[in-house]
């Protein structure tokens, strides 16, 4: 191959799905394979679509569905790179090498009385126990687990920083559920009663009673209380 035709996880600013360091190493390795099974010294011009499915079949042609669909689409990746972003003269990944259906995973997870179940057994150790409800109660990886260091746990936060995949760091915590307010058991034969009404509370203020708006007429002074509204217009005259 060319010196030239580099790999596109080379050129990170083109292809920013490979600046992941994991990412960025399968596909160098599936495009360095790739690159010996067809020779590096020959021009990648020279090579034609049968050869790249004759090299991809040869490597992982037994290999896992997943196995061939990653490694498929580096190659492929990097050969649409080579077309469309230095327009070079490359060949393509043939219709004959296509994608595999992959098989879905139908396991169900363990119940959790079952868990409960094996934590109890006296014959299992406890490095085991310890390992399996870390497991089920954070929903991380078992390799992330059992990198762990006893230093590493925040055992009062119940949180312990792992490096997931793809290098990522995060906390995976057990977040136990609230618990929940049950009823009192009432005894067998006994009959719910209705509850009393609430008795009707006393005011603390008496209602005040409402003004004559003539009282101004009977002796009282009107200075002392505004008549109404109904009294002034009787008055202006």
């Amino acid at each position: 191959m060319p010196a030239q035709a580099a790999p596109p996880c080379q050129s990170g600013p083109l292809y920013p799905r490979t600046a992941n360091p994991n990412t960025h190493r399968a596909y160098a390795s599936a495009i360095d394979r790739t690159i010996d099974v067809l020779g590096r010294d020959r021009p990648l011009a020279d090579v034609t679509d049968a050869e790249i499915g004759a090299a991809l079949t040869e490597l992982w042609g037994r290999c896992a569905p997943a196995t061939w669909n990653r490694n498929r689409a580096a190659v492929a990746s990097w050969l649409l790179w080579c077309q469309t972003k230095k327009h070079w003269a490359a060949p393509s990944v043939p219709a004959e090498a296509e994608r595999r259906k992959e098989s879905t995973d139908e396991t169900r997870a363990v119940a959790k009385t079952t868990i409960h179940r094996l934590l109890s057994r006296r014959d299992i150790p406890l490095r085991e126990k310890t390992l399996w409800r870390m497991l089920y109660e954070t929903a991380a990886r078992a390799a992330e687990i059992l990198a762990l260091n006893v230093e590493d746990l925040d055992l009062e936060h119940r949180r312990a920083p792992v490096r997931s995949k793809g290098g990522r760091r995060h906390l995976p915590a057990h977040r136990p559920r609230p618990p929940r307010l049950r009823p009192r058991p009432r005894p067998a034969g006994q009959i719910r009663r209705p509850r009393p009404a609430p008795a009707a509370t006393q005011r603390r203020h008496p209602p005040r009673r409402r003004r004559n708006p003539a009282a101004a007429h009977h002796g009282q002074d009107p200075a002392q209380e505004p008549p109404h509204r109904h009294a002034l217009r009787q008055t202006r005259r």
